[in-house]
């Protein structure tokens, strides 16, 4: 099975934070036009193309084409989104994470652990293997903030090329002060006060998935990893691009040694295709986003070769120009 959570924080309305949408407001709107991409091929609740304003496909069109290829239909999972969703999904009754620096960002997270267990049974019922990924604009710097708060010495990701990292840091210094003053250490409490919808999703769904369960994601998913750690738990595989791999401002190796996590870095080579838009991920635009990197090591764990999946980018992104 091929699931992303889908979830939207406040954070990504702050300008400069996020990459992911035309303007900081329009990022909450991602998650859903990245659904209906990858159900559909296409966008339909906007007259949009799934491309950045600089003309870089996004990640989720690449999702679509790894979709097209396998014959593995999407799922999706609404961890708290601020608009409705027009695809069908799995509701795990969550709301919109807040700003941390007014509140606490993410209230309900502990019943969204517990509606990511059942999800996970689910799961467990009707796949052997899951390709589990993301879409949560502004989420690294959630992931920052909670691998901090959980001791890890984490640089993370960026979608921008140019990733903001002294604006980050500062606000992860801000958001901290209480959990440091409070001596906080229960990874739920730190989700609650300082990380965004997904993360108790995701790691409520490894609590009980009984397959094999790779993480689609970047430093987003090491977040999620350093969760599941801080609960005992057993911590599954990550797939990423090598495009996250090779960002000089994340640390995204170092990490994944640190937690004793196995990490596959798919490389599509679009630096090859002599399609320029593509050709940006190589210059650290994006990068990773809606399971890209999972879908892609989910095509050539069934045997696609890498020819087969670069051709079907390559057709599937010409068609949106």
């Amino acid at each position: 099975m091929f699931c992303v959570i889908l979830g939207n924080t406040l954070i990504s309305t702050i300008p400069g934070f996020s990459g992911a949408g035309p303007t900081p407001e329009k990022t909450l709107l991602t998650p859903n036009l990245d659904a209906e991409l990858v159900t559909t091929g296409r966008i339909t609740s906007l007259p949009l193309k799934p491309n950045t304003p600089t003309g870089c496909p996004t990640p989720a069109s690449i999702t679509r084409a790894m979709i097209e290829l396998t014959g593995v239909p999407p799922l999706f999972i609404n961890a708290g989104l601020k608009y409705p969703l027009t695809v069908s999904y799995l509701d795990a009754l969550g709301g919109i994470g807040e700003d941390p620096r007014s509140s606490n960002a993410v209230p309900l997270a502990k019943n969204l652990f517990l509606h990511g267990q059942e999800i996970g049974k689910f799961l467990s019922w009707s796949s052997d293997l899951l390709v589990l990924g993301e879409c949560i604009p502004g989420g690294t710097t959630t992931a920052l903030c909670v691998l901090r708060a959980l001791g890890y010495p984490a640089t993370v990701s960026s979608s921008l090329v140019q990733n903001p990292v002294n604006q980050k840091e500062a606000f992860c210094r801000q958001v901290l002060t209480g959990i440091a003053a409070n001596n906080i250490t229960d990874p739920i409490e730190i989700i609650k006060r300082v990380g965004d919808p997904m993360i108790p999703v995701a790691a409520g769904i490894a609590n009980t998935y009984t397959g094999t369960l790779v993480l689609a994601g970047g430093t987003q998913m090491l977040a999620v990893c350093g969760v599941i750690k801080a609960m005992n738990d057993s911590v599954p595989a990550i797939a990423t691009t090598v495009y996250v791999r090779d960002d000089r401002t994340a640390n995204v190796q170092e990490l994944a040694e640190m937690m004793g996590i196995s990490i596959y870095y798919v490389d599509p080579g679009f630096g090859e295709l002599g399609h320029d838009g593509l050709a940006r991920y190589c210059h650290g635009e994006v990068k990773e986003g809606t399971g890209a990197g999972g879908a892609m090591f989910m095509a050539c764990m069934m045997g696609f070769t890498p020819d087969q999946i670069q051709k079907k980018i390559f057709e599937t992104v010409q068609a949106y120009s």
